[in-house]
């Protein structure tokens, strides 16, 4: 997907998100960018997990780091409730900081130094972006990686399956079962039938649950064993 450079575009709830122009296809829901991560990723994820396990820190994987917003939505969890949180995230396509530096999820100066040191950190090695927050960034594609048994949360973030079928694939949704520990927690934005099946043939007990603004449905998968 390399070629043409994303555009910034602004959303429903005043928050900014990208335009692939080669995909045709943006980075978030055009109803609101913020909007959209925190009801699918945060809340249906991370603070799930939470209310669920009440642990001190917590290991998020990520499939499409983007332009950054789960992550610094994830950050500002970790800031307000004092959670440690190892944030792995898997990005083949990074969003180049230039065109990271413009978009609006930051509002203070400091907050937005502490914004930008997500994407300009080095890849491939652990960076504390703040004292409760670690980042990984790999460039690796998330079917080339070896992950068993290391996330309590996984943000499944990839572009649509009609855009990017090789990642919604009954391989890869196991794949990503086997990385979440007992009790793990996956989210995803897409409520197709064919991701939920390979959910549940995976092993996942698939929850349907109401779907952000413009999005009737989203899933969850919990890894009881």
């Amino acid at each position: 997907m390399a070629g043409k450079k994303p555009e910034i575009i602004l959303t429903n709830d005043g928050s900014h998100s990208l335009r692939h122009p080669e995909l045709n296809e943006t980075y978030h829901s055009q109803h609101g960018a913020i909007r959209e991560s925190m009801h699918v990723f945060i809340k249906a994820g991370l603070m799930y997990y939470i209310e669920n396990h009440s642990p001190n820190e917590i290991t998020i994987g990520e499939v499409g780091f983007g332009t950054g917003l789960n992550a610094w939505l994830s950050l500002a969890f970790s800031r307000q409730y004092g959670i440690k949180i190892l944030y792995e995230t898997f990005e083949p396509y990074p969003v180049p900081p230039e065109l990271a530096k413009q978009l609006n999820y930051a509002d203070s100066i400091t907050d937005r130094e502490i914004f930008m040191k997500l994407h300009q950190s080095p890849w491939e090695k652990p960076v504390f972006i703040t004292e409760n927050f670690i980042l990984y960034k790999t460039k690796s594609p998330i079917e080339n990686a070896e992950v068993i048994s290391k996330w309590d949360v996984l943000f499944f973030d990839a572009f649509s399956p009609g855009k990017q079928p090789g990642l919604w694939t009954p391989d890869i949704i196991k794949k990503m079962y086997l990385a979440l520990r007992p009790g793990g927690i996956f989210v995803t934005y897409s409520a197709k039938g064919a991701v939920r099946r390979s959910m549940a043939e995976a092993g996942f007990r698939v929850e349907k649950l109401p779907g952000p603004p413009g999005k009737r449905q989203m899933l969850r998968g919990i890894k009881t064993e």
